[in-house]
């Protein structure tokens, strides 16, 4: 697993690459879990939808927290609530790629690069938008 994550995401010592690399890290250990015998090397369809999907929404999310994470937790009332909004914004992002993903598969639409990155762009807008009122 470490060899893959090396040749998708290779460090280059910023937050971002290592959000990314840990986002990668996390969605092949959760694919491990549900597919044990999955080839990483070789994925079936289906379990490379599942890991795209897993690694972006894990992706999105450490974007949020790396942009704006300090200030959710700034304007909280209390830690308990900050870890609270996290951890609402997490799942609404999971929630919103995964429906997105839902859409893909019903007519089989190619999951192309830039397909990706432009549910990954409205998934990151649209969670600013939704929770904008954390960052005041």
């Amino acid at each position: 697993m470490d060899a893959v994550v090396e040749a998708v995401r290779p460090p280059d010592g910023t937050q971002d690459a290592e959000a990314s690399r840990n986002a990668v890290r996390t969605a092949l250990s959760d694919l491990l879990e549900r597919f044990p015998d999955a080839d990483l090397i070789n994925l079936a369809d289906d379990q490379r939808l599942f890991v795209v999907e897993r690694f972006l929404a894990l992706d999105v999310y450490n974007r949020f927290r790396l942009d704006v994470g300090k200030t959710v937790q700034d304007n909280a009332p209390s830690v308990a609530a900050a870890l609270s909004r996290m951890r609402q914004i997490r799942e609404y992002i999971r929630e919103t790629i995964a429906a997105r993903f839902r859409a893909l598969r019903v007519p089989r639409e190619a999951l192309l690069p830039r397909r990706v990155s432009r549910i990954a762009a409205q998934a990151l807008r649209e969670a600013f938008h939704v929770f904008e009122d954390y960052l005041r």
